[in-house]
């Protein structure tokens, strides 16, 4: 199983929120820091935002920070609204599916169940789980020019 792009960045932009000593950080230094793409990150954060993970505050002085404390931010509810439904394999997508067996075989049985198992794993952990190396972290995270 691979997560999307949308949700790696997801998970990342979180635990630099969870990290960074700032009130607030900006989509532009996040992007700096893990080298992707600003306009990808912009459409990410903006997804955050709706599913309550992040708020957003726009003008001077504005920025983005976590809504809620590290520990109150499940990584299964992150994982779950930034993919949406998993779809491993064709027949899981009804309006693509061309598959021949479809509803004779045991495949879709046995993903689900496999799907379910992982997201139920990662409700194990909260976005402070994640982060918990905090030092080492925010030491990775930090402009380069601080690092001299």
């Amino acid at each position: 199983m691979q997560l999307t792009y949308h949700t790696d960045y997801a998970l990342r932009v979180l635990m630099y929120l969870a990290v960074t000593d700032q009130p607030m950080a900006n989509v532009a230094e996040i992007a700096e820091r893990y080298d992707i793409s600003r306009n990808h990150l912009v459409k990410v954060v903006h997804n955050l935002a709706r599913g309550g993970f992040i708020r957003t505050y726009r003008g001077k002085g504005g920025g983005i920070e976590l809504a809620r404390p590290p520990e109150q931010i499940n990584i299964g509810s992150v994982v779950r609204y930034t993919e949406g439904r998993f779809k491993p394999v064709e027949c899981f997508d009804a309006s693509r599916n061309r598959c021949l067996i479809t509803g004779a075989c045991g495949l879709v049985e046995a993903l689900e169940e496999a799907c379910e198992s992982f997201l139920t794993v990662l409700d194990r952990y909260s976005l402070a789980n994640l982060v918990r190396r905090r030092t080492s972290l925010a030491r990775l995270l930090a402009p380069r020019s601080s690092l001299n």
